[in-house]
């Protein structure tokens, strides 16, 4: 969530909605997608809430959104992700559950947002870093060439 705020406070709006070709989401859109992916594992699938994504919405709208409409929907989705994973029983999470036409148990479920959320993220961090040509900073001040 830090980095797509970063991102986002980097970029003007009209960049935000940028597509650079056909086949290229452009930020908002992925901002859309992380939400309804989110939304539909996490409070449907693992948190039993109705499931009605429309997925293909999110990579439908033109925009602009405002950008602090994207920053509130992601900050909400957070706020309900965190309240659904609070009332999990853990034992919960070897449950078979059906997800966007797929089996998948509450773990795996779990790992699946995980990784959805950081490759999208790594999108939204490249374009910025395309655009601006900045270093973002994310481990600032970390030694990453530590061992051990």
């Amino acid at each position: 969530m830090p980095r797509i705020h970063k991102c986002l406070g980097l970029l003007r709006e009209e960049e935000i909605w940028l597509r650079p070709n056909a086949e290229t989401a452009s930020v908002g859109n992925l901002v859309l997608h992380l939400c309804g992916n989110v939304r539909q594992y996490i409070l449907a699938g693992l948190g039993g809430a109705p499931d009605h994504r429309q997925r293909q919405a999110e990579f439908d709208e033109q925009g602009p959104l405002p950008t602090a409409d994207l920053v509130a929907r992601l900050t909400g989705l957070m706020e309900e992700v965190d309240r659904t994973l609070d009332r999990i029983d853990p034992a919960s999470l070897l449950t078979i559950r059906r997800v966007q036409g797929h089996d998948e148990s509450g773990l795996s479920i779990l790992v699946h947002v995980v990784e959805h959320f950081s490759y999208h993220v790594g999108q939204i961090s490249y374009f910025v870093k395309t655009r601006h040509a900045v270093d973002l900073g994310y481990y600032a001040g970390a030694d990453l060439n530590a061992t051990g």
